[in-house]
């Protein structure tokens, strides 16, 4: 536990607080921040928050030499902090009469106040707690791996440190302290995670001093149009890691796979009668966007694969009375919980085929950045009756079926031109898609780009 140390001060102390409200007297919480340069320069949580507290509130008087830090704040009496932990959780907290609450602790620091809010009073504790750990892996008395392989274990089922919807005090601290002491950043696959949200948020709310993050970039989203062949797919899944020295495209197999894949189907296509092969033959440039049946569902469940390490196993509800098995190469991007009781949108009429062994009946369909760092399911507006098929713009027609969308590859001729517009709304060139209670989006609004 922190401790810090206060003491009430001469009336002299009261003038210059009437001085800092024009004269007036006030009981508004307004603190001094003295710090030295050197101290300031190399805190990279300490100068964020002076970057993000209103200047009304909070003075800082940077002194040229020396270690000095404290905080002086009229709350209850003039008190003065000089220990590091307990000022910045003043800071984010009473001392600023919790304006940056929710943006530094998750907004449980006012809720801790309510003898009868648990929750937000153990959030507080652990926050404490944790950025007692960074201290001391800065100070060289905690051992790193131990604490990366705790991290990385209690990061299972967690976006944050504490129960909040953006990183708060406790990640800014540990994600600064594993950025100054593992410099090879050779993290774990839930910290590296968790370290690359934490890292981004910071750099958006204004940190100018933070160490840089080089972690290797997950790889693109695997995306199945229902005409692959699953039993090479299956083959290059089990042998990612022999095959691991040989180049891959995308799609995640090497040039070799994907000729045997093409000589099958080739072959395949020879066999068939010749009625089948002049239809297969139709153009796909006659179809619009209404050729592909997209709808409403609601992820039921969902699970890692056994095997590949890319895929989600997730059973969909879309109205049909059974729930639908659907794989998804998502698993560089989303945890388990962020899928289960998800509304999403599911291509609905392709094939069901197997993804490593695991029947698959339609695609989760997601918007993508033009490197696939960024992935955002694509989500209707809440209130949509699950099943219910997406409009786009004045488009009419009835969803092929599916075996018409394999022979003809009508997907692939149709998916690129289904991308996000501007501010994020899902469209087929002009034609921007809808349901009954309006437009479909990317989940946090991603801009400009391709859906699939």
């Amino acid at each position: 536990f922190f401790f810090f140390t206060c003491s009430n001060h001469s009336d002299q102390k009261s003038d210059e607080r009437l001085t800092m409200t024009g004269g007036v007297p006030s009981s508004a919480a307004i603190g001094t921040l003295t710090v030295s340069n050197s101290v300031l320069e190399n805190d990279t949580v300490l100068k964020l928050i002076t970057v993000v507290a209103s200047d009304k509130q909070l003075k800082v008087v940077r002194v040229k030499k020396g270690s000095d830090l404290k905080l002086e704040c009229s709350e209850n009496g003039m008190v003065e902090i000089t220990q590091r932990g307990a000022i910045l959780r003043s800071l984010a907290g009473p001392s600023l009469h919790y304006v940056l609450d929710d943006m530094l602790l998750g907004g449980h620091g006012a809720a801790s106040n309510n003898a009868g809010c648990l929750r937000s009073c153990l959030a507080m504790s652990s926050i404490q707690s944790w950025m007692s750990v960074a201290h001391n892996l800065i100070n060289g008395t905690a051992d790193l791996s131990a604490v990366m392989s705790q991290l990385d274990s209690y990061l299972e089922t967690k976006s944050f440190l504490i129960p909040s919807s953006r990183c708060t005090l406790a990640d800014m601290e540990m994600c600064v302290a594993l950025l100054k002491c593992n410099k090879e950043q050779n993290f774990p696959g839930n910290v590296a995670r968790w370290l690359k949200t934490v890292h981004t948020q910071m750099l958006n709310l204004g940190a100018s001093n933070l160490p840089s993050l080089e972690i290797q970039q997950a790889a693109a989203p695997l995306l199945l149009y229902g005409t692959e062949d699953f039993e090479t797919y299956s083959t290059a899944a089990k042998n990612s890691v022999k095959a691991e020295g040989k180049q891959k495209d995308s799609s995640g197999l090497t040039a070799e796979q994907k000729a045997a894949a093409a000589a099958k189907r080739a072959k395949k296509k020879a066999d068939q009668p010749g009625k089948d092969k002049k239809k297969a033959n139709t153009p796909a440039a006659d179809f619009d966007i209404t050729a592909l049946d997209i709808r409403v569902g609601k992820i039921l469940k969902a699970w890692h694969h056994e095997t590949s390490d890319k895929l989600f196993c997730e059973e969909i509800d879309l109205g049909e009375g059974e729930p639908r098995q659907i794989g998804s190469g998502l698993r560089p991007y989303y945890k388990t919980e962020d899928l289960v009781n998800r509304n999403v949108l599911v291509l609905c009429n392709l094939k069901s085929r197997k993804l490593a062994g695991f029947p698959s009946h339609g695609m989760v369909l997601c918007a993508s950045n033009s490197d696939h760092t960024n992935v955002e399911f694509v989500v209707p507006p809440s209130g949509v009756p699950l099943g219910e098929r997406v409009a786009f713009g004045d488009l009419t027609g009835d969803p092929e079926p599916e075996n018409k969308i394999a022979k003809k590859k009508i997907l692939e001729k149709l998916l690129p031109d289904l991308k996000t517009t501007a501010d994020g709304t899902v469209a087929w060139k002009e034609h921007k898609a809808k349901t009954s209670k309006g437009a479909a989006k990317a989940l946090n609004g991603m801009a400009n780009a391709t859906v699939g």
